[in-house]
């Protein structure tokens, strides 16, 4: 990552966050299921902090704490999916949802800034 900006779980929040000199420009939610697995529902980044890549950052730190506290991911946000299906993160273990795979393979890339991939975008 690189300087002024680094990835924090905010358990009280049940998220995770992206950090741009000292101001949250992201985040991804969490909720544990009843099997202590986590559920990714929604990410977002501010627009005002778009075309940085910052979505992608924002995915990778959080699946890569995920599974180095092994935990098991359910990927239900459409870009956590995307994400998911075209990077390998070692060590994570996902439990896949089949309509919300499906849903995210539906779901139109918008990238009008390369590396955000859309996110946190109407």
């Amino acid at each position: 990552m690189t300087e002024g900006i680094h990835v924090v779980r905010n358990d009280a929040r049940e998220q995770y966050e992206i950090i741009v000199d000292g101001t949250v420009a992201g985040y991804s939610e969490f909720v544990p299921d009843s099997n202590g697995r986590l559920i990714f529902p929604h990410t977002e980044i501010d627009p005002a902090f778009g075309g940085r890549g910052l979505g992608s950052t924002l995915v990778a730190a959080a699946m890569a704490d995920v599974a180095a506290r092994g935990e098991t991911v359910v990927p239900v946000c459409p870009f956590v999916v995307k994400y998911l299906k075209k990077n390998e993160v070692p060590g994570l273990d996902i439990r896949w949802r089949p309509r919300d795979v499906e849903v995210a393979e539906q779901a139109p890339d918008i990238d009008l800034h390369p590396g955000d991939e859309g996110v946190g975008r109407a």
